[in-house]
């Protein structure tokens, strides 16, 4: 590779880095051609994005950019492969989800939503990062909540007051 080419490779990784919250750093080395085929159908389904990328341009790359990563630049080492993806949580989940068929991916680290995480050990906390679509649900289900308890309660008012007038009227 020229210099202008890693240059380029450089420039694209950073205006990368700084479009995307999540970013998950995996090695799928040992991985055979239909495993990681495999892998790659698993990720474009799943609206996440894998490429393989050179350890020292993607530091550089963390470095150009205008987002602190941490100590994550810290995980480059031996292959490495980059999942880019809308929700914090979707690599996480595509990660565990592969895993029951094959040892690999191993989680090196991971930038999801302005937090480092570094280590495989982090899967779990990183699946249970809830995606905004479904804190929304969250939200929005909360706040209905009290309106149907309030609606609820105003209806039954009005049978149980309904039903005394009835029954004292029946009495006289």
């Amino acid at each position: 590779m020229t210099r202008e080419e890693k240059s380029q490779v450089i420039q694209d990784l950073t205006a990368v880095l700084a479009d995307t919250n999540t970013l998950y750093l995996a090695d799928i080395s040992g991985l055979d051609a239909q495993t990681t085929s495999n892998l790659r159908r698993a990720c474009f389904k799943a609206g996440v994005q894998l490429s393989v990328v050179k350890n020292t341009l993607l530091a550089k790359a963390m470095e150009a950019s205008d987002k602190d990563f941490g100590e994550l630049p810290t995980t480059l080492k031996g292959n490495t492969s980059m999942l880019i993806s809308e929700a914090a949580n979707a690599p996480a989940k595509l990660i565990k989800e592969f895993r029951k068929k094959s040892k690999k991916p191993i989680l090196k680290g991971a930038f999801a939503e302005e937090s480092i995480y570094i280590g495989d050990d982090q899967l779990d906390a990183l699946v249970d990062i809830k995606s905004k679509e479904e804190l929304i649900g969250e939200i929005i289900g909360l706040l209905q909540s009290p309106a149907k308890n309030v609606i609820s309660a105003l209806q039954s008012g009005g049978q149980t007051l309904s039903g005394i007038i009835k029954t004292l009227s029946e009495k006289e």
